[in-house]
């Protein structure tokens, strides 16, 4: 009214929002309002809805869009091409997502490091770690350098198939590289060596990254509880319990559970019972998972 026209920043800002939210319809009726008023989209339109349509489980009408930019005079951006890979692992198409990949050097655009995690956690997440662990040394190769979280993508896929060695192989090299590891990345290792067993060494993390100024949380103490409980060492799960709460953190239902279930299977019933009384009187809700742990009364 006041006889001012939005322009594409404006209209990207809209719909960017309305992708979001997953709104779809109402991206594409502004979008097409967009075009009524004369208004050119640009590449960062283009991206947004590819980016919503991947989200709304769109990909082949996000494809199309993507065909339909490079065959005019739009240059694709890593933000074109992130979801669209993306989006095709996760709906289990790799072949396409590889060649969509192999296609960016044609239009001028070069792999980022962020381009490589999509592809190395969807190939990695998907069971493929041979090639998430092959494209990790193609992106060094092609003088990418690899941030926290390709290591701690890389390491978690690792862990997931069982390659414990190779996860702890990567792990001390982020550190030789000069990246910092952070909690998530700690949690990781701890998890997995204790799944694995190797609970001194996921103890000793632990305390590397106290040395390093980097606090544990709940899900840190919480890993190594149920897995020093699942190895019979309960008196130890019992000191991370006490531990936890000296560093300020609150017990949750999944912790006391892990101490339960700690105390259940090394038959120990009274303990078990104990740690479910304090679990009441405390105040954190029980949930079915409690229940389970608990051992049967004679």
């Amino acid at each position: 009214n006041a006889g001012c026209c939005p322009n594409n920043f404006t209209y990207n800002l809209q719909l960017d929002a309305h992708g979001k939210s997953k709104r779809i319809d109402e991206l594409f009726e502004l979008y097409n309002e967009m075009l009524c008023r004369g208004c050119r989209p640009n590449i960062i339109t283009h991206n947004i809805i590819i980016s919503a349509l991947v989200k709304s489980n769109s990909i082949n009408k996000a494809l199309d869009l993507y065909y339909e930019i490079i065959s005019g005079d739009f240059s694709p951006t890593p933000c074109t091409y992130g979801p669209l890979i993306g989006g095709l692992l996760k709906a289990g198409r790799s072949e396409e997502a590889m060649k969509i990949f192999e296609e960016m050097p044609d239009y001028q655009c070069k792999p980022n490091c962020a381009i490589y995690n999509i592809l190395i956690n969807g190939f990695g997440k998907a069971g493929n770690v041979n090639i998430a662990c092959d494209l990790f040394k193609r992106m060094i190769k092609e003088g990418i350098r690899p941030d926290l979280k390709s290591y701690t993508i890389l390491v978690e896929c690792l862990f997931m198939t069982g390659r414990v060695d190779d996860a702890v192989h990567y792990f001390e090299e982020l550190k030789l590289t000069g990246l910092d590891p952070d909690t998530v990345s700690y949690n990781l290792m701890i998890n997995g060596l204790g799944k694995s067993c190797r609970l001194e060494v996921a103890l000793s993390l632990l305390s590397e990254m106290k040395n390093r100024g980097i606090s544990p949380d709940l899900y840190t103490y919480n890993a190594l509880i149920i897995h020093f409980g699942n190895a019979g060492m309960v008196d130890q799960a019992g000191k991370m319990f006490e531990e936890l709460q000296l560093m300020g953190l609150e017990p949750n239902v999944f912790t006391y559970n892990a101490l339960i279930r700690g105390h259940s299977k090394s038959g120990n019933k009274d303990r078990a019972f104990s740690v479910f009384k304090k679990m009441m009187i405390v105040g954190c809700s029980p949930n079915a998972g409690t229940f389970a742990q608990l051992p049967n009364k004679c």
